[in-house]
């Protein structure tokens, strides 16, 4: 049975306690530590982070081998999947036990290694980033709509980026560059800023975002938008709208894998579509690849870096993969 509460004294004698605050350093941070008192010293504890290392979390605990992340898929009660993140000094005592509660709730766990926004959250916010960039560029969003679902995702990036919720697409943008300098900053950023800050267009949750969401009417893109985002006399093809979609979460992907963030094919893929609901026909998203042909697929992102900017670089696991004729085992 679960039980959820504010309360520090329902915790005491409780084998699973999971953390499940807003992503806020101090504030899970002060939370984490005073659970840990108050729970059974036998059991483990658990974060709802998805953005926030593990390790960095784990640092001030006094048990960080009884503590792992749970990262839960919103809605929660639909959404199966739930990423197990194992932090530096997690234990395997940790990660069975946390393996087991996932299945005894009817979840579909993954695992992956620490890092700032883990596996899924790395990936996922690719194809709003990329909707917001070709937006910036003067790209109609109806196309970029339309491009979304013919690549095969359930919704547009424009549209997941309101029900996300803009400002808290920007939020997770800053908490993953605080821990990784490396990450690409890009056009996306602007137009974050634009709706969220200057035009206090969150999404559907708030005044709306690139949509207008009226009552008893069907949803439509803001009729403003292009006073804001115009649109450009130059016109590209619908096939590179479709496959900046895709390649840029592919990528990302690859280099998670690379990074051994991800060290399971047949879990990245099913991560990709249980929690980031990328194209289910493809089999998951580094099996897209192999049925693309890897050394194709590496040749386009190289066209696509060519014509649209560096983050559709090659990892370096692609060029040597290509080089080798090696595909992405998914058993």
């Amino acid at each position: 049975r679960i039980e959820i509460s504010h309360d520090y004294e329902m915790l005491k004698n409780k084998k699973i306690v999971i953390e499940a605050i807003y992503e806020d350093l101090d504030i899970k941070t002060k939370a984490l530590k005073t659970a840990e008192k108050y729970m059974n010293p036998n059991g483990f504890l658990a974060s709802n982070t998805s953005t926030i290392p593990i390790s960095v979390l784990a640092s001030k605990l006094i048990n960080p081998q009884k503590f792992i992340g749970l990262h839960f898929f919103s809605p929660v009660h639909k959404m199966k999947l739930v990423e197990v993140i194992k932090g530096q000094k997690t234990s395997s005592e940790t990660l069975n036990h946390a393996l087991n509660f996932a299945l005894q709730i009817g979840k579909t766990p993954i695992v992956v290694n620490d890092s700032p926004g883990f596996y899924t959250t790395r990936v996922f916010v690719k194809y709003p980033f990329e909707g917001m960039a070709m937006l910036s560029e003067g790209i109609k969003a109806t196309s970029i709509e339309n491009a979304g679902k013919k690549a095969g995702y359930p919704v547009g990036p424009l549209a997941l980026s309101d029900e996300v919720n803009i400002a808290l697409i920007g939020r997770i943008r800053k908490q993953i560059l605080k821990y990784d300098k490396k990450n690409l900053a890009g056009p996306w950023d602007k137009v974050i800023d634009v709706m969220a800050t200057n035009l206090n267009r969150e999404g559907r949750s708030g005044n709306g975002g690139f949509y207008d969401y009226p009552k008893n009417e069907k949803k439509h893109i803001w009729r403003n938008l292009e006073n804001h985002f115009p649109v450009s006399t130059t016109e590209i093809p619908e096939k590179d709208i479709v496959d900046r979609l895709l390649f840029t979460q592919i990528i990302e992907a690859i280099s998670c894998y690379e990074k051994n963030i991800i060290t399971s094919a047949k879990d990245a893929n099913t991560g990709s579509i249980l929690g980031l609901g990328f194209p289910s026909d493809s089999g998951g998203i580094l099996q897209f690849v192999n049925n693309y042909g890897v050394l194709k697929f590496r040749d386009r992102s190289l066209q696509l870096t060519e014509r649209y900017g560096k983050r559709f670089t090659p990892p370096n696991l692609l060029n040597e993969m290509a080089k080798t004729k090696k595909v992405f085992n998914s058993l």
